[in-house]
This record gives structure tokens, C-alpha cells and sequence, in this order.
């Protein structure tokens, strides 16, 4: 008797596959939230079986992590223009970046929310720690070029340009978790919607020391985005 024959898988299709899973979930998630979204849900709005959702995702959990990665490269894609604009300056494209990325997340607030909702649950906490490994490994590359051309440009940066996109994004993560603490602290009336604005503003601050740039390089986030979220 034979050897059993290995079931090959194309991976061209296996990826368009999860991601009607993903594009599913993400209307869902969007119309439902997460926590009211149901793995029964997902099979209903795509006609199909239990089996086929776990042959692509190994719980609700790991649905969520792709979700957030879809998100993450989109918002990446969205701003990878600007890096490669070769007429901007590099104060310009890191600016870019920022308000690139806020202006994403401002067009898909119900979306969002939704994900922010379930976000801080003991029961993600390995999905957010994956989520952060993710935004290192996407930021990273696209603000390393940008430092680097900083530096030709003139900015007093010490440390490799790759070491400095790290500090960055430490700092985008920093900045991440002290708005979603801010947005929790506002639903709960426990702060004022002017502490707002500081708080986040010295995240700001703080990049522009680390590159070495002038003090207001960067721009503020505006009023009308600020209380979008926390008004």
C-alpha cells in the first residue's frame, strides 16, 4: 500500500480565500462590532462551512489579528506614496506619514471604534503584542528612507537610520495607547476634552528632538480630527 498523497495547496488561492474572509469580517465588524460578531455570522454572509473558517484562521482571536493586519497595510499602502515622492522633502514625507495615516483612520471611524472597542480585552493581549510587532515591521523600512534622507538633507540625527525608525515607532505606539486611553477616559467623563490635545502633542514634540528638526516641523493633529474621536 501506497504512501498517502500530500493534498497540495495553491497559495495564490488560499490567499484569496482568507481574504474573503477578512473583507467579510471587516463589514461585520464595521456594521456589528467585534464582540457581537460571531464566527456564525462570518459563515452566513460567505455561504459556508465551519471547516472552511478554521482551515484559514485558528479562532475568532486569530480573525482579529488578520483584520488588524489588513488594516495596517492598508493604511501603510496609503501613505507609501509619499515616501516615494521624490519631491518632497523629508520633513515633509515624515509629516506626510502622520497625517497620512490619521486621515485613514478618520474615514473609517465606525470601523474603528469597533476594533478599539475590544482592543484593550485581556483575552487580545497576544493579538495587540503581534499587532506590535507588525507596525515595527511595516513603519521601520518606509522611515528608515525617510531619515536617511533627513540626514543628507541635514538633520542633526544621531544613530543609524534604522535604529531611529525604531524610536519612531515606539513613539507611534506610545502615542496609539495614550489616545486610546484618552478616548476611554473621555466616554467616561473623567478628563476634559482640552487635556486632549497635550497629552498627544508631546509625542509630537518628542520626534521632532529625536530627529533633530525645528519645534512645529510636524503638524498638529487638527481640531475637527480631535473631536472626531473625542469630543
Amino acid at each position: 500500500m501506497g504512501k498517502p498523497v500530500a493534498r497540495t495547496v495553491d497559495p495564490e488561492a488560499h490567499a484569496l480565500r482568507r481574504d474573503e474572509f477578512l473583507d467579510a469580517a471587516l463589514g461585520l465588524i464595521q456594521a456589528k462590532g467585534y464582540e457581537q460578531m460571531s464566527v456564525q455570522d462570518l459563515l452566513d454572509e460567505l455561504g459556508t462551512s465551519k471547516g472552511a473558517f478554521y482551515h484559514y484562521f485558528d479562532s475568532k482571536a486569530d480573525l482579529l489579528e488578520g483584520v488588524l493586519e489588513r488594516m495596517t497595510d492598508a493604511a501603510t499602502a496609503a501613505v507609501a506614496p509619499i515616501v516615494d515622492d521624490p519631491s518632497l522633502p523629508a520633513v515633509a514625507k515624515l509629516d506626510g506619514v502622520f497625517t497620512g495615516i490619521a486621515r485613514w483612520k478618520s474615514e473609517r471611524p465606525d470601523l474603528v471604534l469597533a476594533v478599539l472597542q475590544v482592543w484593550l480585552a485581556d483575552d487580545n493581549a497576544i493579538v495587540r503584542e503581534k499587532f506590535r510587532q507588525g507596525l515595527v515591521q511595516r513603519l521601520v523600512p518606509l522611515l528608515a528612507r525617510i531619515v536617511a534622507q533627513g540626514r543628507a538633507e541635514g538633520w542633526p540625527t544621531a544613530g543609524k537610520p534604522d535604529d531611529v525608525a525604531r524610536v519612531l515607532v515606539s513613539l507611534i505606539q506610545g502615542a496609539n495607547e495614550a489616545a486610546t486611553e484618552l478616548y476611554i477616559a473621555r466616554q467616561a467623563h473623567t478628563i476634559e476634552f482640552d487635556d486632549v490635545e497635550p497629552r498627544l502633542a508631546a509625542y509630537r514634540v518628542g520626534m521632532e528632538r529625536i530627529l533633530g528638526v525645528p519645534v512645529g516641523s510636524l503638524s498638529k493633529i487638527d481640531r475637527p480630527t480631535l473631536y472626531q474621536w473625542f469630543g
